[in-house]
């Protein structure tokens, strides 16, 4: 039988193909669109914006210069005479506040010190706990690392009220110090499984000689780990790291529970959540957070792409 595929085969397939690429992708497309539109514009369905707006995002990221014009209506009840010179100040100065604008800046930055640290955090404790589970014969090895996966297979939602309750029962929920680290800590627990999982495959791919090589010339198993396991497993590495950052980056279930009440310290996920709700809920800047919340993530997977593929056969040295 022939495997050979017809020219109509090859044009539905690839049809078929751009069909599920632009139904993936249109999402993002309404969404950059929309936050490139001025408000007169947001009724029009084509998705080129008839005159680009930038104003979302110059407000978003604090480099907006404009300055504030003030209405005729307070320009002429500041030119009044009963009114002191404090309170024309006081007026003015109420009237320019940005304290109901958007504070995209502190979010993104809870968010990139939390993920960041998990990422760190995760890589490196899952490449002694991989290295310890491809390479060491211990008892129970094999049950150890059935319940890490087993760990991962369990929902947020199940595990998300006993985790807040052990919080609560040692004392860290108190302060926003302790709810970090409690958030920190789950951030560990959920990346963890996946990253020992993936760095273990990886390491068995690499020949154990190299190791033995490395300690008949005098290194200990430690050195040995630094000198010949990390060096050749660098592109695994930073793909998990990555891995690791993009689940801390988008979680909001954990976040919605544990930092409710610090809103200073909210991440992105909550924080977008939240301006739904606010006064700030207008559609440029909602559309214009979610890119910019969008964009550290496709730059991660942009870079996760490229040392994947070419992650498979660097540790592939040949005996």
């Amino acid at each position: 039988m022939s495997l050979k595929r017809t020219n109509f085969q090859r044009v539905f397939l690839l049809g078929a193909v751009l069909l599920v690429l632009m139904f993936s992708i249109f999402p993002f497309i309404q969404i950059l669109s929309t936050s490139l539109k001025y408000q007169v514009d947001w009724g029009n369905p084509s998705l080129i914006p008839a005159q680009i707006n930038l104003d979302a995002y110059k407000e978003l990221l604090g480099i907006s210069t404009e300055e504030i014009e003030l209405p005729e209506t307070i320009k002429i009840m500041l030119d009044s005479p009963a009114i002191s010179e404090e309170q024309r100040a006081a007026i003015v100065k109420k009237f320019k506040s940005n304290a109901n604008v958007f504070p995209f800046g502190r979010y993104m930055l809870n968010t990139f010190v939390i993920a960041t640290l998990t990422a760190l955090l995760s890589t490196a404790i899952a490449t002694f706990a991989a290295y310890a589970l491809s390479r060491l014969k211990f008892k129970g090895r094999s049950a150890f690392s059935n319940m890490v996966l087993f760990v991962y297979m369990v929902g947020g939602v199940l595990l998300m009220v006993p985790l807040y309750q052990m919080s609560v029962s040692v004392g860290l929920a108190s302060s926003v110090t302790g709810t970090l680290i409690s958030l920190l800590l789950i951030y560990l627990v959920q990346t963890l499984p996946v990253a020992i999982y993936m760095l273990g495959n990886y390491f068995r791919t690499i020949p154990f000689s190299l190791e033995e090589a490395a300690m008949i010339d005098g290194y200990s198993r430690t050195e040995a780990i630094f000198a010949i396991i990390i060096p050749l497993s660098r592109p695994m590495l930073l793909t998990v790291m990555i891995y690791c950052f993009v689940i801390a980056w988008n979680e909001y279930l954990f976040a919605s529970v544990f930092l409710k009440q610090y809103h200073d310290f909210h991440t992105l996920p909550l924080a977008l959540q939240t301006l739904f709700t606010s006064k700030n809920a207008i559609w440029d800047r909602i559309m214009a957070a979610s890119m910019l919340t969008l964009l550290p993530v496709i730059i991660a997977f942009t870079v996760a792409n490229r040392f994947i593929s070419s992650g498979g056969t660097e540790g592939g040295v040949k005996e």
